[in-house]
């Protein structure tokens, strides 16, 4: 079992409201992505659904999530809004790293953002004038049915 979890200055995401009930099917290896939704851990895809370098909207509970496994294999989790265009599309961002940070770009602004921590790497602040970061919620893989 692989386990990433986000440093703990990182914001949280809000317990969801509505989390998914079922369990999404297993990928051919067996193996399921989990977000943690600030009260336990919600199986939302199976790990073979993401391709390297692309990102995959996710729904949980009232909240849109970006996730992304990186080309090491490594999955993030993220808040899909932007918040400088206010679009939910994050998640078709452009995978990349700086130095050693894995980043995410905007596909509507380009302004990157750390994956590990929502921090804005270009900004400090959004134009409402509140910081510029993502939301970053923990994520691991588990086999299915654990």
């Amino acid at each position: 079992m692989t386990v990433a979890t986000a440093p703990p200055t990182v914001a949280t995401a809000p317990p969801a409201v509505a989390a998914a009930q079922l369990a999404p099917a297993a990928g051919h290896d067996g193996t399921v992505v989990e977000v943690h939704d600030g009260t336990r851990w919600v199986p939302v895809l199976p790990y073979a659904d993401l391709v390297p370098g692309r990102g995959v909207a996710v729904l949980l509970g009232g909240e849109q999530i970006a996730l992304f496994r990186d080309r090491t294999g490594h999955v993030h989790a993220v808040g899909n809004r932007d918040p400088f265009s206010g679009a939910q599309v994050m998640s078709r961002g452009l995978l990349g790293s700086r130095g050693a940070r894995p980043v995410v770009a905007s596909p509507m602004y380009k302004q990157v953002f750390d994956l590990s921590t929502g921090s804005c790497l270009d900004e400090p602040t959004a134009p409402d004038g509140t910081p510029a970061r993502l939301p970053v919620w923990r994520v691991r893989t588990t086999a299915a049915g654990t």
